[in-house]
């Protein structure tokens, strides 16, 4: 078995209240891997914490704790200037591709900078490289002159997916990228984004809360509740057998598209609790139905309860044997 191009163990991000004392919980003990080509999808509700993970995951924001290892390398404990040198090698397309890209840089500018900066290429070498990126996400050379106001919602979202290519990473962090975009443009960079991982080997944590785009993107998935992972698996497993009560609960509110696929809804009452003031126990038992005293006590960890093929089915539940 391959080692995980992207390991985090016990990934934690606390947040200081500006004028008080209160600690913001964001991300609270994460385990996670993701292996050489595959997508890893991270799902959960707005505020769950997601987005944290994968801007700690490329170093952008600094980790209370954990660890954070890009090939068995310790992004979180290296040198700055060894960081700055790894920064090639893992990209990340940001959710609204308008305030992403500068307005002041040309498509140009926007796609070259990076070169200069991360690759030993000649002017000519990146001209050529330009052209090659704008023709794989489907722009035209004429486009390299223009600023981002002058394009569309999808076109933008091109150039950012381009520029993150521009460099030639193999780890892309997908934050929403498509939550900005039309429904029929999200179809487009959907398939956009699987055809370049075909041909370049990409490894993607995609990032979403749109669980039917997370199943068509994703081989394994993982679903994240107010800072902790309460169930990972394969995406075959998790949508055919979902254990944790939150996870059937989210899959069942996906729109059937025919009178047949539709599922019994769960309803969750209540609201997601504050991350300033998580509750004891499992933090989800304020809204679980099925909770017990024991869930209001003791946190349950994210432990393997089944095999699916090498990958481990987890769940992080009292209730499931």
């Amino acid at each position: 078995m391959s080692r995980a191009l992207l390991e985090i163990r016990g990934l934690v991000k606390h947040f200081t209240v500006e004028g008080s004392r209160e600690v913001v919980h964001a991300v609270d003990g994460v385990d996670l891997s993701v292996m050489p080509g595959e997508t890893l999808g991270l799902v959960g509700e707005s505020g769950c914490g997601k987005t944290t993970v994968g801007r700690l995951a490329l170093r952008l924001l600094e980790p209370t704790a954990g660890e954070l290892l890009l090939d068995g390398r310790d992004l979180v404990r290296i040198p700055r200037r060894e960081l700055r040198r790894l920064r090639s090698r893992m990209q990340i397309v940001f959710q609204d591709p308008f305030s992403s890209l500068n307005p002041r840089m040309t498509v140009h500018t926007l796609l070259t900078r990076p070169m200069e900066i991360h690759l030993n290429l000649s002017p000519l070498a990146r001209q050529a490289r330009l052209e090659e990126l704008l023709e794989k996400v489907g722009l035209r050379g004429e486009h390299r002159g223009r600023y981002p106001h002058e394009f569309s919602g999808g076109q933008r979202q091109r150039i950012a997916i381009a520029r993150a290519l521009s460099v030639n990473p193999d780890f892309v962090a997908l934050d929403e990228p498509t939550s900005a975009l039309d429904v029929s443009v999200q179809a487009q960079i959907l398939n956009l984004l699987k055809q370049l991982q075909q041909d370049h080997g990409l490894t993607y944590l995609f990032i979403s809360h749109n669980l039917s785009v997370v199943k068509h993107m994703s081989d394994r998935i993982a679903v994240m509740y107010l800072g902790q992972l309460v169930e990972v698996a394969t995406r075959e497993a998790l949508f055919t057998a979902p254990l944790h009560p939150y996870t059937r609960a989210l899959i069942s509110s996906i729109p059937a598209l025919t009178p047949r696929g539709r599922r019994e809804r769960i309803r969750l009452v209540g609201d997601v609790p504050s991350a300033i003031r998580v509750p004891a126990g499992c933090r989800f038992h304020t809204r679980c139905p099925f909770a017990e005293d024991r869930c209001r006590r003791e946190a349950p960890a994210l432990r393997p309860v089944a095999a699916d093929g090498e990958a481990p089915h987890q769940v992080s539940c009292h209730l499931v044997p």
